[in-house]
């Protein structure tokens, strides 16, 4: 088997999850910064979404930490399908969690300053931007692991 660059058992998939960690870690942190996010359904679902995502990045990064640096786990096809399916439905809840959050936040702009101080609005931003980074790099690690798949 080949190694791709970014599959499960390399430094770039160590990376990505290290991306992934901080990402929605920042994403999480400038949503929670404001108690007033609970009241829309959509930054309650994101920062669900991303709470769900932190430990499941943190996870993964401490296997492949593991598999770098130790170099003794073997690469099973169970194994990478489960990584592979992991990644997918994390890919598509933070891509579902950061278009809504991302659209709610230009419904409040557009309905004016008395739904969304500035501020406010700056941070719930920052959150949809980093959870589109975040979601980014789960994609690709998803398809960086779906990629080596049928050659195991």
């Amino acid at each position: 088997m080949e190694e791709l660059p970014g599959a499960f058992g390399t430094s770039a998939s160590l990376t990505l999850r290290l991306g992934q960690i901080v990402f929605s870690s920042a994403s999480l942190c400038f949503m929670c910064l404001d108690v007033g996010f609970y009241s829309y359904t959509s930054f309650s679902f994101l920062v669900t979404v991303m709470g769900l995502a932190i430990p499941w990045s943190i996870t993964l990064f401490m296997v492949d930490a593991y598999s770098v640096f130790i170099q003794c786990l073997p690469i099973q096809k169970r194994l990478i399908l489960i990584i592979v399916l992991g990644d997918m439905v994390m890919s598509y809840l933070s891509l579902a969690a950061a278009c809504s959050a991302a659209s709610v936040i230009d419904l409040l702009h557009e309905a004016g300053k008395s739904h969304c101080p500035a501020k406010l609005c700056g941070r719930y931003q920052l959150s949809a931007a980093m959870a589109f980074l975040s979601w980014f790099l789960s994609l690709a690690s998803c398809l960086f692991n779906f990629w080596i798949l049928p050659s195991l």
